[in-house]
């Protein structure tokens, strides 16, 4: 059983791990808010997510730099926006005609948040129906903003010979010392444990900095590492227990730093062919993951219906049947909406990429922006 190579690394064309750690994830999250076990802490699932959005579309965008020497901004936020809005929509829209249906629109607290949800700060919005929406007001800010910082700091680091991890790695601990001086601090965190996964991706990205991490993805470490990091889930709570008033900080901003550290170690163990990966790629898994977002931010309305239905239920119960029909919701979702508009997002940006061709006067090489990770071996 031998360790992943780079050149192995850089010929993956999907991480199908990845969907497992997704459907966990969100699995967690819907039991955390649904009357699951507390010991599971899933509250902490958000930041599995914002670990991988960030280590995912960094990645993305090396490889496109990589492949055509340069990053094609309106086409990454195409994509986005066909992938993202179109559930996320659908959904506000279903719960706001749901509310007024119920004639609680106003009293349940969507009227005074929709003017966060349209403008995507949703974190900043009060209680409502929509609320566990918030960490897409964290996303869609870092999809908005990420892509020209990567851009403008690869630039610069490129000229100054400035490794652009080290950068990501200084914008990270600054992200950290935000945290602990802003009077809002809990919101400022989640945008570290994104930059992480971006820091994540950089290192991996650099045959130099594969090495490093190399050893983690020989498949009998990354059973031991696994391991390691459930271990560190279920240690969140005393973790942050003990951490507690710190300084007058909350327990859980000084443990998500530690768990997003956590994560960096995980995701190399996951990538290379093994028991883990196994494990985490199975039908289930996969399917779980696939409409793990659709599940994210259909659990409000699922709960809802399940209230209705059997109102005395609770604990554990609640959470599987919340889980169980939130899954049937997404897969009519994933099917209808996120496929379909995946779908026609390919061919808008395909028009372009034909358009932009047919409009050039001869083959040109094309300009290099942003040149990341090119290290020598």
């Amino acid at each position: 059983m031998r360790s992943m190579t780079h050149a192995d690394y850089l010929a993956l064309r999907r991480f199908p791990a990845l969907d497992g750690l997704r459907a966990i994830a969100a699995v967690m999250v819907v039991f955390f808010h649904y009357g699951g076990p507390d010991w599971l802490q899933g509250w902490i699932g958000v930041q599995m997510f914002f670990v991988l959005s960030g280590f995912l579309i960094t990645t993305l965008m090396l490889r496109e730099e990589r492949r055509t020497g340069r990053i094609a901004l309106p086409e990454f936020y195409l994509r986005r926006a066909f992938r993202i809005l179109p559930v996320y929509l659908v959904l506000l829209g279903v719960t706001v005609l749901g509310s007024i249906a119920a004639g609680t629109f106003f009293s349940n607290g969507i009227a005074g948040a929709l003017k966060y949800y349209l403008t995507f700060f949703n974190e900043f919005g009060p209680g409502n129906p929509y609320a566990q929406s918030w960490s897409l007001g964290i996303e869609q800010k870092f999809y908005l903003v990420w892509p020209l910082l990567f851009v403008a700091v690869g630039t610069v680091a490129l000229k100054r010979r400035i490794s652009v991890a080290l950068v990501g790695m200084l914008l990270s601990v600054a992200f950290v010392g935000l945290t602990l001086t802003h009077p809002n601090g809990g919101w400022t965190i989640h945008y570290f444990s994104i930059l992480t996964g971006c820091v994540l991706a950089l290192v991996m990205h650099s045959s130099r900095g594969f090495a490093a991490l190399r050893p983690l993805t020989n498949p009998v470490v990354s059973v031991f590492v696994s391991i390691g990091f459930v271990a560190v889930h279920i240690a969140v709570r005393p973790i942050c227990a003990l951490l507690g008033g710190f300084g007058g900080i909350p327990g859980h901003n000084l443990v998500i730093p530690l768990y997003a550290a956590a994560m960096c170690l995980l995701l190399p163990a996951l990538l290379a062919p093994g028991p883990v990966q196994n494990a985490l790629s199975t039908r289930p898994m996969q399917f779980i993951g696939e409409r793990s977002y659709s599940l994210y931010l259909v659990q409000g309305i699922s709960a809802t219906v399940i209230a209705f239905i059997v109102p005395e239920l609770s604990g554990i119960g609640q959470a599987v049947a919340v889980t169980t029909l939130g899954l049937i919701f997404a897969s009519i979702l994933y099917k209808t909406v996120e496929l379909p508009m995946i779908s026609c997002g390919r061919r808008v940006i395909a028009r372009r990429s034909v358009k932009r061709q047919q409009q050039l006067p001869g083959p040109q090489e094309p300009p290099r922006l942003a040149t990341i990770g090119h290290a020598k071996p």
